[in-house]
This record gives C-alpha cells, structure tokens and sequence, in this order.
C-alpha cells in the first residue's frame, strides 16, 4: 500500500479498526508530512484520522506527542488531544502505519496578532510551558545543532545545491551551526511545540489554541515565540513586549534567549531544505515547491543565511 496514494478503502478500514463506524464520507486535508482526513461518523462526532509518514518518527516517538497533549488536555488546557480506543491507547497500527485519531475542532487563522491578542498567546505558551518543564520527552528530537540531522543534512544538501551558490551556502550554514554546538543550549530545554507560528495557531472565538504538534521536540522556550513575530522591525521590541507581558504572569521568560533567534533561524532554513530534498520523491513535493532545484532558490537561502552569519559575527565583535 503507498503512502502518497492512500486508497479510500484503506481509510475506512483503518477507522473501523479503531472501532468508529464511518458513513463512508471522508475528504483528504492539506498536509505535506502526513495523510490527514475529515471523516463523518455514524456512532460519534466527526474525527479526524492522522496517517504519520513512515520512517519519520517511532512509536515511541508518537506516543510522546500523544501522551504531552493528553497531560495539556487534562490541565484544562485549549489542545487537540488524541481521542482514546480500545484497550486505552491512542495509536492505531494498521498495517505498516502508525494512525492517531483526533476529535475535528474549528478555529480561525489570524491574520495578524493584536498586542492584546499577543499577551493571550503569552499566557498560553506559559501554560504549555510550565507543563512541558515537568519532564523530557524521552524519544524526541532535541532542537541542536543535530536537529534533523544538522551537520548531515548540510552534507547532504551538497549535491542539491547550485554549484555556484555551494560555497557560500555552506560557510555560512556552517558558522550557525558551529555557533550553535558552541552555544550548547540543551541545560535550558524543555518540551516545546517546536512549530509555533500562526499558521498553527486557531482562535474558537474565545481563546487561543495550539495544533499540529508533529513537530513536538525538546527545545528553548524561545523556539515557541520567534516564528509569530511579523518581521517587521519597527514593531518587533513592540511585539516582543507584549508576548513577554503575557507570559511572565504564570512563569518568568529567558530574555537572554532572544539572542539564540539568528541561530534557530539558520537551523531552520537548512533543516527545512533538508526535509524537501528528503521528500522529494514524494510526488507531491515537485509540485509544492518547484523552484527547489533552481538557481533562484539556492541564492535567496544563500543570502538569507549570510545575513544570520554576519550578524552572529558583528555580536561577537561588540
């Protein structure tokens, strides 16, 4: 059975396997990782059934996010926990994949963040934090300079890269990297969402509420605020502020970690060009991003992550 094709025969059974009774009405959602479907139930609200890639993460890996959103559900907090089968478990095996089934919410994607609206989200992530702090996530990722295969994945990248751009790619990758072994930021980890931008986070119309916590990892509190800044530098001391207000009312915010932001701005760009290059035979991922084999795309990485470099090195020099 193929991943990328998954047959609607399969996802029916897979729900049925679960013990729900579907209508047999399901519509596939957009997800690049994962195969993700609504479906309507006969004997329940509708669900939504979550196929993980195979040979992303372990079960035990899984069972990590499921177990951090079932302790984030049982505080009251606003998460999309995993619904509960048979035999109190969370985790489908159904053939060679690993399924989650999640009950279906509905929330809005803001636009943009208020500063009243950045204090709310503040005050989550606190939450979300003072649970994650409790313990380790034993079989997860943690956000290093290892992270998705850190150095590996550069290596990796080499024969991606245009080759007049592979020079200044990779000097400058390396010196965030570099900087970020020197750096060993893993005393101050906890478990983060790890993926927290705004393209994750819904408003029901009373609160705020995290999804997708696929990229669950140990990582620094910092990971879960810099993504929803705008970019927009006139404002972002502003934003900070605000985002800071909220979260110190339930638990103190690590200033210095906004001096890490360059550096897990670096990892990113190399870990995500990294996750394309893996995926690539995934039909998928030649459509969704077509000009990842271009001169174009590899200049813009190249300037994106020279900036980071310099900027680490006119830090060094003051």
């Amino acid at each position: 059975m193929n991943f990328e094709t998954l047959d609607p025969q399969a996802v029916l059974t897979a729900t049925e396997e679960a013990g729900f009774i579907p209508t047999g009405e399901f519509t596939q959602l957009n997800s690049y990782e994962n195969r993700v479907f609504h479906i309507r139930c006969e004997d329940h609200p509708d669900i939504i059934a979550k196929f993980y890639r195979p040979g992303r993460w372990d079960k035990s890996a899984i069972q990590d996010e499921h177990d951090f959103l079932l302790e984030l559900k049982n505080e009251e907090l606003p998460a999309v926990a995993p619904l509960v089968l048979q035999g109190q478990k969370t985790i489908l095996d159904f053939k060679k994949f690993h399924v989650g089934f999640f009950p279906r919410v509905l929330g809005r994607l803001p636009q943009e963040l208020l500063n009243e609206e950045r204090v709310q989200v503040g005050r989550l992530l606190a939450q979300l934090h003072n649970i994650g702090a409790r313990k380790v996530a034993t079989s997860r990722a943690q956000l290093n300079a290892s992270y998705s295969g850190g150095w590996q994945t550069l290596d990796m990248l080499q024969s991606w890269i245009t080759p007049e751009i592979r020079d200044r790619y990779s000097e400058a990758a390396e010196t965030i990297l570099q900087a970020l072994e020197d750096l060993q930021p893993e005393d101050e980890f906890i478990r983060i969402h790890g993926d927290a931008h705004r393209g994750n986070l819904l408003h029901n119309g009373k609160s705020f509420f995290i999804v997708d916590f696929d990229d669950f990892c140990n990582g620094p509190v910092i990971q879960d605020f810099w993504m929803l800044l705008s970019g927009d530098q006139e404002y972002e001391d502003e934003e900070k502020a605000f985002f800071v207000k909220g979260y110190e009312e339930l638990r103190e915010f690590p200033d210095h970690q906004w001096d890490w932001v360059p550096l897990y701005r670096g990892l990113r760009i190399i870990s995500y060009a990294g996750w394309i290059a893996k995926r690539w035979e995934d039909p998928s991922f030649p459509r969704i991003f077509p000009d990842f084999n271009s001169y174009r795309y590899w200049a813009e990485e190249a300037e994106a992550l020279e900036k980071l470099a310099w900027n680490l090195g006119q830090r060094a020099n003051i």
